[in-house]
């Protein structure tokens, strides 16, 4: 049930602010070296401990004001902002991000799984993740392989999302070491952000933000399957020490049903 998700949640938050002093991106390369007998390396979609695919619904327990309703200017609640956060969060707003064409601010990779709506997750190839979002018409692509970041953070519309490098969680990546977080786990880390709001009321995040994601999923005996996503974003430009969340996501049997994209809103909450 919903109460499970919510105690998984706040688990993988208390084990994993012990790693956030050195979680960085790791080389998910080593990870890959599945083949046996000279063969081809295994891929990340063979090797899957879990299905993380299919359509999902976001249900929001906790801060409902703040993520089903346009949270008021200058609400920092349970958010480690310094002085200069809050000095950029007060010039907020949201009728000039529209006109400008930043309406999508607040639905880059460090904020989007907060945005209520639903979720797409597919293998965009053996070795890509893909999750789509209704909500800002959004695509993250989780990278497995060793394919290098780009050298930079550009202004184009896809540097929302960053570059995310993926591992599954508790793999061996060489000489006894595994990729940290809890086995069976979708490790996720993505760098390279273009600076976007951590909430819709202008809160910022900077593009030195670095954003660690652990994906779980599981069902209940009911049958209902539930997608629960940790993420612990630090922001040395912004943030005074970790910002940690804890997403829930009810799988939808129905696939497509209820699926509807919409563009990026400033003045909207979704």
């Amino acid at each position: 049930m919903i109460h499970r998700a919510m105690r998984t949640g706040w688990i993988y938050l208390a084990a994993l602010a012990l790693l956030v002093g050195f979680v960085a991106p790791r080389d998910t390369h080593a990870q890959a070296r599945g083949g046996r007998d000279g063969g081809p390396p295994a891929t990340a979609r063979a090797t899957a401990p879990k299905n993380f695919t299919g359509y999902w619904v976001a249900v929001v327990t906790e801060h409902w004001h703040l993520r089903m309703q346009m949270p008021p200017k200058g609400d920092f609640s349970m958010l480690p902002v310094n002085a200069e956060a809050r000095r950029v969060a007060g010039t907020w707003d949201p009728a000039q991000d529209q006109a400008s064409g930043n309406a999508c601010r607040a639905y880059g990779a460090a904020a989007i799984m907060r945005i209520p709506g639903r979720l797409h997750i597919t293998w965009a190839d053996d070795n890509t993740l893909k999750i789509d979002t209704d909500s800002g018409t959004q695509t993250r692509l989780l990278h497995f392989s060793a394919a290098p970041a780009p050298a930079s953070a550009t202004t184009t519309q896809a540097d929302w999302q960053g570059y995310s490098t993926a591992a599954w969680a508790g793999a061996a990546v060489g000489r006894g070491a595994r990729t940290p977080g809890p086995a069976g786990n979708l490790s996720v880390t993505t760098t390279r952000m273009r600076p976007g709001y951590l909430r819709k009321n202008g809160v910022p995040y900077s593009e030195n933000t670095v954003l660690q994601e652990y994906l779980d999923t599981f069902a209940e005996p009911n049958g209902d399957s539930w997608l629960v996503v940790t993420s612990i974003i630090t922001d040395p430009q912004y943030l005074t020490g970790p910002y940690a969340t804890t997403n829930q996501f009810k799988k939808v049997p129905d696939n497509a049903s209820g699926w509807d994209p919409t563009p990026c809103r400033a003045d909207q909450p979704r």
